[in-house]
């Protein structure tokens, strides 16, 4: 907000007198505009926004009260302190006024120093409170920088352990915004999946493999398929990720962007139909950001090129998900998310080509 001197205030009222009155009060102190009707008083708003409104309610046509109303419904303009002046003296009048979001009242025949100081008064409100918003969002800023550089500072811990990682951390979030993205629209996921929760969710996504620094290096790094005791030993990285953060979030609050990390670190290897680690969860015991992450997770894997494996196609990695191979089947996948799969493949394919690792893929 500039300073006070600065101020833009608008009187509004069909009287000259009062109007003259006004203007004389305030103009050696403010940038002091005039509207004698409602109508001209929304336009002037609507061309440039005023610090203040000094609103007369009984006005011929619009009222006072339909323009406050007007003013309060508009997110632009919402925020604008509005004085009301006026010959009305009751209590019921008062109360309806600041029930519409007026600030103040001023009744007829009003004193200049009066007015004046009503008006300073309101405007030092605003400015602290403009000041104060200002901060919140500073810090809120602050917040998410380090949130994302908590997010990639321990997801480079597990990519330079794990030598399947690189791309795959890019590759996968993305996937997850885009799966995401498509089932906001579903009716029974609009109401959670709003645009904050999916950053959330695309943010907390490169911590999925998190606990695969507790992995021995002799499993982790072997260049081939893993015996089923060191599979075994290998399906403990959800366990291990998930005490990680839960320790983490422990410190930071319940509430914060790590309860997606672990829920998300925790179950993306759990399966629609119950067969998928480390607890079994089956369908909708399973938490939507597994879910995703868990078709995100196997598209990127059968996509990629592997010790053990060359990249698959495109075309053959959809077709392994939408109609199985024998290990990997359609009703390991949230049936919803399976759909939105369907429909955003196209999308997967421009990820996965954007972040490849390796010429071949």
């Amino acid at each position: 907000m500039p300073n006070l001197t600065e101020c833009k205030v608008l009187v509004v009222d069909d009287t000259e007198s009062n109007i003259d009155i006004l203007v004389d009060a305030l103009g050696s102190d403010y940038e002091v505009s005039v509207a004698m009707d409602g109508e001209s008083a929304l336009q002037d708003i609507a061309e440039e926004i005023p610090d203040l409104i000094l609103l007369d309610i009984l006005m011929p046509g619009m009222s006072g009260y339909e323009v406050c109303k007007r003013v309060k419904a508009d997110k632009k303009t919402q925020k604008i302190p509005i004085i009301f002046i006026t010959v009305m003296t009751e209590e019921q009048d008062e109360a309806k006024g600041l029930a519409l979001g007026a600030v103040d009242y001023i009744t007829k025949p009003f004193s200049p120093e009066l007015v004046k100081s009503r008006v300073k008064n309101q405007l030092e409100l605003k400015r602290h409170r403009d000041n104060l918003e200002e901060l919140v969002e500073e810090r809120t800023r602050e917040l998410a920088i380090t949130q994302e550089v908590t997010i990639d500072g321990l997801a480079v811990l597990a990519e330079f352990r794990d030598p399947e990682t690189g791309g795959h951390i890019q590759r996968t979030k993305n996937y997850m915004r885009i799966l995401a993205e498509r089932l906001k629209g579903h009716p029974k996921y609009c109401d959670f999946l709003d645009d904050t929760t999916i950053d959330l969710i695309y943010k907390s996504t490169p911590l999925h493999d998190i606990g695969k620094v507790g992995v021995p290096d002799n499993i982790l790094l072997k260049p081939g398929r893993l015996t089923e005791e060191e599979f075994k030993e290998m399906e403990r990285h959800v366990v291990y990720g998930h005490d990680a953060l839960q320790k983490a979030e422990r410190k930071l609050g319940e509430n914060t962007f790590l309860r997606f990390a672990k829920e998300i670190a925790t179950s993306h290897h759990e399966k629609w139909d119950g067969s998928g680690y480390p607890y079994g969860l089956k369908e909708e015991a399973i938490p939507l950001a597994g879910r995703l992450m868990a078709m995100a997770d196997v598209y990127d894997a059968l996509i990629s090129k592997r010790v053990y494996k060359p990249p698959f196609s495109h075309e053959k990695v959809v077709d392994i998900i939408v109609n199985g191979d024998g290990r990997t089947e359609p009703y390991h996948f949230d049936p919803d998310v399976l759909k939105a799969f369907k429909d955003a493949a196209e999308d997967f394919r421009q990820v996965a080509i954007e972040f490849a690792d390796y010429d071949e893929e």
